[in-house]
């Protein structure tokens, strides 16, 4: 069975820093799909973060991180991670992984073209 299961989150403090992790299961084969990040706040809808693609594990970032995530990939640990930096109240969210077979328009980060999700894990960021 396909799965993805993040992990990481907790309770920070603004200014902080957390890393999130998402592991795939071992079908997953990061070669063979395009590993991103999301997240929703609440009473907001789901936002794309960034991604790495399959083939040469090159990187999008959304305008909104205004560089302070950075996702990477750990191919021998089927393990994507999203280093979080500077974080604010506003960061705080569910943040979810997900899975996509597709290797063109990636830099859009487009919800759709992603069809395997995790169950997402939460970052609280407060005083």
């Amino acid at each position: 069975q396909v799965r993805l299961v993040e992990s990481g989150g907790g309770l920070v403090q603004p200014g902080g820093s957390l890393r999130l992790s998402c592991t795939t299961s071992s079908e997953f084969d990061l070669d063979d799909y395009a590993i991103a990040w999301f997240r929703r706040a609440s009473e907001k809808g789901r936002e794309a973060l960034a991604c790495v693609s399959s083939r040469d594990g090159r990187k999008y970032y959304s305008s909104v991180m205004n560089r302070r995530f950075t996702i990477s990939r750990d191919k021998a640990k089927n393990t994507v991670y999203l280093e979080m930096n500077s974080l604010i109240v506003e960061d705080t969210a569910v943040y979810y992984c997900a899975a996509s077979v597709r290797n063109d328009r990636l830099g859009f980060l487009i919800e759709d073209d992603y069809g395997y999700w995790g169950q997402g894990t939460q970052v609280t960021v407060s005083s």
